[in-house]
């Protein structure tokens, strides 16, 4: 039987709502074990008249059955959550006892709602996101953001980092670690091998080094010998209209907004972030906690399911009895 974890994020925040809204495509010969609040769960099912049953185990080893079971906790005391440290603290509390489970097994999919990455350091989360956190505590050092769509997928080269301490990071060793994953990753989970596009750094790729010199002293040269190994890959690519070509199933761009501006801009609804390089599959929702309208019962869901259903479907061809 496949179990399938879902955090709770911050609950101060769209995730306790995605997660009613998404339970009614739950398969019924799976289990999904919540990591949250049950009183907050509760709360927001009444608030937002959504029933979710759900059978309240302190470990998952206790899940013997298919269907919803909650990992409470307890550790706090208010029904709503305001965003604050507290919501800081259960984001990040959950998060640790998922990624637990998931690295020794007891899951075989993990979908993380949204967190706040302000409050979640105040909690004491000393990670620049989510993913970074998974990898850590998977003991792995060569993972990856894949930004996965039907119509367009990226991998940055660089994460959450501020944008000046980017041209320091683009190396061709680099590049070369990070395409190889990329490609070795992807065929393993959908099947095939990817065509890769590589991004330029600078405006135009470089100009041929008109424009800075990475392009032609780091990237290039990376892109060349990938080429010489035989993986199927261009570049660097001129930035400003890379996306405009249909020929890569995969873009890697330099940094984050580099690729995933175009990427929000075409699949913001339906968009999902796949962690490459771990030992499970772990999805979540292209968005953050969005505050403003959290608890009214308007956010929409459709990320969140296409996370659910990209975990399942690739948790299921990894799934051993």
């Amino acid at each position: 039987m496949l179990k399938i974890g879902i955090t709770i994020g911050d609950p101060a925040g769209i995730g306790p709502e995605l997660i009613l809204k998404i339970s009614k495509s739950f398969d019924p010969q799976r289990a999904y074990i919540i990591y949250g609040e049950k009183k907050i769960m509760g709360e927001i099912s009444r608030e937002l008249s959504i029933s979710l049953p759900m059978e309240e185990v302190y470990t998952v080893e206790e899940v013997k059955y298919p269907g919803v079971y909650i990992a409470d906790l307890d550790i706090c005391d208010v029904e709503r959550p305001l965003p604050s440290l507290t919501s800081g603290k259960v984001a990040v509390a959950y998060l640790g006892r998922a990624v637990v489970d998931a690295v020794y097994g007891k899951v075989q999919g993990l979908l993380t709602m949204p967190i706040n990455k302000f409050w979640a350091k105040l909690a004491g989360f000393s990670y620049e996101g989510q993913t970074e956190f998974i990898a850590r505590a998977c003991n792995v050092r060569d993972y990856a953001m894949l930004m996965y769509s039907e119509r367009i997928r990226v991998i940055p080269l660089t994460t959450h980092i501020p944008l000046r301490e980017v041209p320091e990071k683009v190396k061709k060793e680099h590049i070369l670690s990070k395409a190889k994953l990329a490609v070795r990753e992807y065929e393993r989970l959908f099947g095939y091998e990817p065509t890769l596009g590589v991004l330029g750094l600078n405006p135009h790729a470089g100009d041929g080094g008109a424009i800075g010199d990475e392009d032609i002293k780091e990237i290039m040269p990376a892109v060349e010998e990938l080429k010489s190994e035989g993986y199927k890959v261009d570049g660097p690519l001129s930035p400003d209209s890379a996306f405009i070509s249909t020929s890569f199933d995969l873009y890697m761009s330099m940094y984050h907004d580099q690729g995933l501006i175009p990427f929000k801009m075409l699949s913001f609804r339906d968009g999902v972030n796949l962690t490459l390089g771990i030992p499970f599959v772990r999805t979540s929702p292209d968005h953050g906690v969005a505050y403003d309208i959290a608890w009214k019962g308007i956010a929409d869901e459709t990320s969140a399911l296409k996370a659910l259903e990209l975990c399942e479907k690739l948790s299921e061809r990894a799934y051993k009895p």
